[in-house]
């Protein structure tokens, strides 16, 4: 059986619910459809690793059930997209059913990596869904140790909520620093500190050979031969774009799903939001951003192309956030680990960074300063000289 069609957006999170509102704002009237694979409604995934895990909340979801009744969005959870016929313009679902589109707005975003050699053990977890954070939450109620392996924001932000809950933390990386690959060393270093201050045996510059265990997870082994008593393990070692289900169907697939700049895919009446999007910038180069805060900009240049209106490409400064402990890092711009950094403030466990390219000023990185990083949005979107802004 297959539905009729309108628009379907198949996922589960921000992309989809902003994308569902904005069709709606933007007096769409047709059907719109979102199809996800969980059986909860749209939610938020940032307080996953926070304030899920702290239970400090379980309701991270993003629009009540109302929202959907009364904007005539029908949801069809619990039934993954397993794969789409463009031609004949339908999504066939895990449980056999077909979904028909006039169009189709891929909004899957992004699954953790697993490292294949570990054991499947109780006490093993990665973090994407709801239930795996109440999942990994359990599990620190009664855990008294910890490996966290992998050092990037997810990582760094669950050591902080295990430390918080009284949980003895080692946090594994193999690049020299935390966040080493995305901010640079420099910073990194000023994360570790942070860490180390609250508790965390950080080890970086090696890896994970081995989990042992009998009946759960009850040891780690590094690479240098070190082992590590351990009654919870977090694999936080990054993820990739869900597009597994899009093969064969002829949408050009290039980390993610390649897209021009306002989310048209190569297929006619194909297009994607968010985390899983590979859109076009201003230079014509492809970026896939994977911050929270660019999915209400993608949406609002989305919907109106796709409904044959007036669009204009998303230029903003990119802009996400990390709370670790007491102290929200933020990042504005598009810093890289091989920029010029600047430190210019630093009292010890906040600070303040800029970021040097060819000598203009490109990002500004700050921790527990978020006045003095926002106030930087207008130089980095004018690349101010770095000269102006450190004078």
């Amino acid at each position: 059986m297959t539905t009729p069609g309108g628009i379907v957006i198949v996922g589960g999170g921000l992309a989809a619910a902003r994308t569902a509102e904005q069709l709606r704002r933007s007096e769409y009237t047709g059907p719109i459809t979102i199809v996800s694979d969980e059986d909860h409604l749209p939610y938020d995934r940032p307080p996953l690793s926070k304030e899920v895990l702290r239970a400090e909340t379980d309701d991270v979801t993003l629009k009540p059930a109302e929202f959907y009744e009364e904007k005539d969005i029908t949801l069809r959870l619990g039934s993954a997209a397993v794969s789409v016929d463009t031609d004949a313009k339908t999504v066939k679902l895990a449980d056999g059913s077909e979904v028909g589109y006039d169009d189709l707005i891929i909004a899957t975003g992004l699954v953790p990596k697993r490292i294949r050699s570990f054991p499947d053990l109780p006490g093993i977890r990665v973090l994407r869904s709801i239930g795996e954070s109440l999942a990994l939450r359990a599990d620190a109620g009664s855990a008294q140790r910890a490996v966290v392996v992998g050092a990037g924001f997810i990582g760094c932000e669950v050591a902080a909520s295990l430390r918080k809950l009284g949980v003895a933390v080692t946090l594994v990386e193999p690049q020299p620093t935390p966040l080493a690959s995305v901010l640079g060393e420099q910073i990194g270093a000023l994360v570790t500190r942070l860490h180390e201050a609250e508790g965390v045996d950080v080890r970086c510059g090696v890896g994970v050979t081995e989990v042992r265990g009998t009946d759960k997870v009850e040891q780690v082994v590094l690479g240098d031969g070190t082992e590590l008593a351990a009654d919870l393990v977090v694999v936080g070692i990054g993820s990739h774009p869900v597009t597994d289900w899009l093969d064969g169907s002829g949408i050009e697939l290039d980390n993610g799903v390649v897209c021009d700049e306002v989310g048209r895919a190569s297929v006619a009446n194909v297009w994607a939001i968010g985390d899983v999007a590979s859109w076009r910038d201003s230079v014509g180069d492809q970026v896939r951003v994977e911050h929270w805060s660019n999915v209400a900009d993608q949406a609002r240049a989305l919907v109106p192309a796709l409904l044959g209106q007036e669009s204009s490409p998303v230029v903003s400064v990119p802009y996400f956030w990390s709370d670790q402990y007491d102290v929200k890092i933020q990042c504005l711009g598009e810093p890289e680990a091989d920029d010029v950094v600047h430190v210019v403030e630093d009292d010890g466990r906040k600070f303040l960074a800029y970021y040097e390219r060819d000598g203009v000023l490109v990002g500004v990185v700050g921790g527990g300063m978020p006045g003095k990083v926002m106030k930087a949005r207008s130089k980095i979107a004018a690349g101010a000289p770095i000269s102006d802004v450190l004078s």
